[in-house]
């Protein structure tokens, strides 16, 4: 057995159908008919390095560079991955990842992919095709590292048997373009069409064939492509010679075709192909594979290899591939085989559901927009084909949003009524998208606007007017109250600062405020007895721009404490003199001596004056009210009571903390002066009085509780509104009359007594029938306590001298006494 040459002729070379010439100019018109129609088409190779340049886009379609980031300039692909990206500082678009024309476009003769630029403001869209053009980055590869031919010595010369042919991905001159056989005496390659014009090797028998000298050929087999530098790939072809096969299979046709829907479940019965043999025996047993089955289709279908029947073996999607093209070879026992063509068309389903892309979106929109402004850029589009394909879109109803489509499957979101973010601060709006096909399926995205506030509502009080009260002589800063007011913005436009009026001056003097909680506190220390109210605006200002204010008024009133101790009015305390009064020696008991009079700054309760004496000369002579603080006898004077007595009185006020002064009352015995009977006949009206309230209560007694109470108060009220209780006027004061005062005692009328009647107002005091005595508005207390003074020391010395020779006179001329 002779060795073999391998590598050398026969060889068998691929014509070159494309003209790269003319393939240039084509590709050069479409690019300037792409330009003119708002399309722009570049060819670039495939895989260029990532960041490498394609093209300058705002040159090529007129637009200035600078546009391109102010109207958010971007590249967007329609349901392919991004593969380019757009430098919007020089326009260049560049690569983005890598091009594999192989793995997008597989074997199809021109790989386009599309791309969408996109601006916005307003929104303009322009087509980007890439046209990928094939480099050799691929060597041919053969099904199978070895080929196995069984042939039968009897094989006529000339007969020709189909080898399976190199595969190279890539197209033209990057593929396959000749074949070499090894050298030997038996066997030579032809190349033969198949209908779709691929061309495939043929090994050709140019010598007879003797299994008894040689029962077995191994050749190589190598395929060739064009590219620069080339590539190839071999194959071994082992070849047995076996006994006489004359015959071969045969299909019922050359061409099979069948349709299948996409999405076929795994299992599903395509077709069945048939292939006869007129051998018997193992030459006439025929087996059916696929021959020449790409990598991708090798598990979508499956052939079983004694029936011929073809079943679904995988996923078959249209919008991958819309038809198949199968080669089946059927192959008898003896090794002959022969070749059929299989045309699986894939008939379309909607089985896609439309998809929605969010391209650009605002998830805030200020409550102020005005309609129409622009909130999102939505994409939508369907991978099913016809009716499956056409797409519809809507929002859900009840929003004050809208879509607006200008571009083919584009739509803007836009706004399409006013905005509130008090009473909506977001909204989620699902978008749907329909298609047309049977049945209809749809895709939902819910978009999320949150509303962004404005200042557009003032800060509300929780109130109007506000009241506080506070105790008089409270320390500077304590806490008066505070003020709340809210504001339904939200942010820097909800913050309160609180602030007192300008217009109310003498409130920042009686108050300040903590601009950030409302609090109130004093500024200064309060009198009652100088201001019991008073009243201010606090302005309540929000944060926002420009700011909102409103105003509350904050009424302040002042509480009274028991800080006044009582004056004494009457009689008139100064050092070293008390004035006198004179009482008649044959006064009888209960007789009106005098009254100490005294007044408290203070109010209510707090300026309730209560009188008791705390010492006196004699304990057991008299006795003060504790309510009028008259002086009154216990008893009758006796011969061996003094003729001049001195009684210190106590009045304390009512408050919490009582506070007090004492008056020295200074008596004197008079003899022979007249008793007046006004100064105690009202102990027996008193006493009359008591009795008839005494018989009243005993009567009404017997009438029921109801009734009782009823007639109680309409009397009571009665008598208010009449003016019988607690009345009194300065013509029942106890007043000596003018005829019993003689020329000699004319000035007895400020003797130990008080001024005149037209400087005193009469007032009531709890527990007093007669009155009592309060200065005048026109009479000044300081005025009368240095008069009085100088009076009594100048009437004290005169009296002195002419006590002795005092006697009561009978008639008319009486001494005068002002009392009471």
């Amino acid at each position: 057995m002779s060795s073999l040459n391998l590598f050398q002729k026969p060889c068998l070379v691929i014509d070159d159908r494309i003209d790269l010439k003319n393939w240039m100019t084509f590709l050069l018109y479409s690019l300037l008919i792409g330009v003119s129609f708002g399309e722009v088409r570049y060819v670039l190779p495939e895989e260029m390095q990532t960041g490498s340049v394609i093209g300058n886009v705002a040159r090529d379609l007129g637009l200035k560079v600078a546009e391109l980031d102010a109207r958010r300039a971007r590249v967007v692909a329609e349901g392919t991955s991004q593969l380019c990206e757009l430098d919007t500082s020089s326009g260049n678009l560049l690569i983005s990842r890598r091009i594999d024309r192989e793995e997008l476009c597989s074997q199809a003769s021109v790989c386009i992919l599309q791309f969408q630029l996109l601006l916005e403001q307003p929104l303009q869209a322009f087509s980007l095709v890439l046209d990928i053009a094939d480099i050799n980055d691929n060597s041919p590869v053969f099904p199978a590292p070895e080929i196995k031919l069984d042939l039968v010595e009897s094989t006529v010369l000339g007969r020709r048997f189909p080898l399976e042919s190199a595969h190279d991905p890539d197209l033209g001159t990057n593929s396959v373009r000749e074949y070499k056989l090894s050298q030997n005496a038996h066997f030579t390659l032809e190349m033969n069409s198949q209908i779709n014009g691929n061309a495939y090797p043929e090994l050709v028998l140019k010598q007879p064939l003797d299994r008894e000298a040689r029962n077995e050929h191994v050749l190589k087999i190598s395929g060739i492509d064009g590219g620069n530098p080339v590539r190839s790939g071999t194959a071994s072809i082992l070849i047995r010679v076996l006994d006489a096969n004359d015959n071969v299979p045969v299909f019922s046709q050359r061409i099979f075709k069948a349709a299948v829907p996409e999405n076929a479940a795994i299992g599903t019965a395509i077709t069945t192909l048939n292939a006869t043999d007129l051998d018997e025996g193992d030459y006439g047993e025929i087996t059916y594979s696929f021959s020449h089955l790409s990598d991708t289709l090798g598990g979508v279908f499956e052939i079983h290899p004694l029936s011929g029947e073809v079943r679904v073996a995988g996923v078959i999607d249209y919008e991958e591939a819309s038809s198949h093209e199968l080669d089946v070879q059927a192959k008898d026992g003896g090794g002959q085989a022969s070749h059929c063509k299989l045309i699986i068309d894939v008939t379309d389903v909607n089985d896609n559901k439309p998809v929605i892309e969010i391209k650009s979106a605002s998830a805030n929109v200020a409550e102020d927009s005005k309609p129409g402004t622009m909130v999102a850029l939505i994409n939508i589009y369907d991978q099913d084909t016809g009716s499956s394909g056409r797409v519809t879109c809507s929002i859900s109803d009840n929003v004050p949003f809208r879509l607006v489509s200008e571009v083919k499957n584009y739509y803007m979101l836009v706004t399409d009524g006013v905005l509130d973010r008090e009473i909506q601060p977001e909204y989620n709006i699902t978008v749907t998208a329909t298609d047309a096909g049977s049945p209809q399926l749809f895709g939902v995205k819910v978009i999320s606007i949150v509303v962004n506030d404005v200042n557009d509502n003032s800060p509300t009080f929780t109130q109007s007017e506000f009241n506080a009260n506070i105790l008089e002589n409270q320390p500077i800063g304590t806490f008066v109250m505070r003020v709340t007011a809210q504001d339904s913005d939200d942010g820097s436009n909800a913050k309160i600062l609180y602030h007192i009026s300008k217009e109310t001056s003498s409130g920042l003097s009686f108050l300040t405020i903590n601009s950030d909680t409302g609090e109130l506190f004093t500024s200064r220390v309060y009198d009652y007895e100088q201001s019991v109210h008073f009243q201010i605006k606090v302005i309540a200002r929000d944060g926002g721009e420009p700011s909102l204010s409103t105003t509350c008024t904050v009424n302040v009133f002042i509480k009274d404490q028991n800080d006044n101790a009582p004056v004494i009015l009457y009689p008139v305390q100064t050092s070293g003199y008390i004035a006198e009064d004179i009482v008649p020696t044959e006064a009888p008991r209960g007789y009106l001596v005098t009254k100490v009079v005294a007044v408290d700054a203070d109010s209510g309760h707090n300026a309730w004056l209560s009188y008791r004496i705390i010492k006196a000369t004699r304990s057991n002579l008299f006795m003060a009210d504790l309510h009028t603080g008259e002086i009154r006898t216990l008893r009758p004077f006796m011969e061996e009571d003094e003729p001049k007595h001195t009684v210190v009185v106590l009045v304390t006020d009512n408050g919490r903390e009582s506070l007090s002064a004492t008056a020295t009352v200074s008596i004197m015995l008079g003899d022979g002066l007249p008793v007046l009977s006004e100064l105690f006949e009202f102990t027996d009206e008193s006493q009359d009085r008591d009795n008839l309230t005494l018989y009243l209560i005993i009567a009404l007694s017997t009438v029921s509780l109801l009734f009782i109470l009823l007639i109680s108060g309409v009397f009571y009220f009665k008598l208010c509104r009449r003016g019988y209780v607690y009345r009194s006027s300065a013509a029942s004061l106890p007043v000596f009359p003018p005829p019993y005062c003689p020329s000699s005692f004319t000035d007895f009328s400020r003797c130990g007594t008080l001024l005149k009647d037209d400087r005193y107002d009469p007032f009531l005091t709890t527990g007093s029938w007669r009155g009592d005595f309060r200065f005048g508005s026109n009479t000044d207390t300081d005025t009368l306590k240095k008069r009085s003074a100088a009076y009594q020391k100048n009437t004290l010395r005169r009296l002195s001298t002419d006590r002795a020779s005092l006697k009561v006179r009978g008639g008319p001329p009486h001494p005068c006494y002002v009392v009471k």
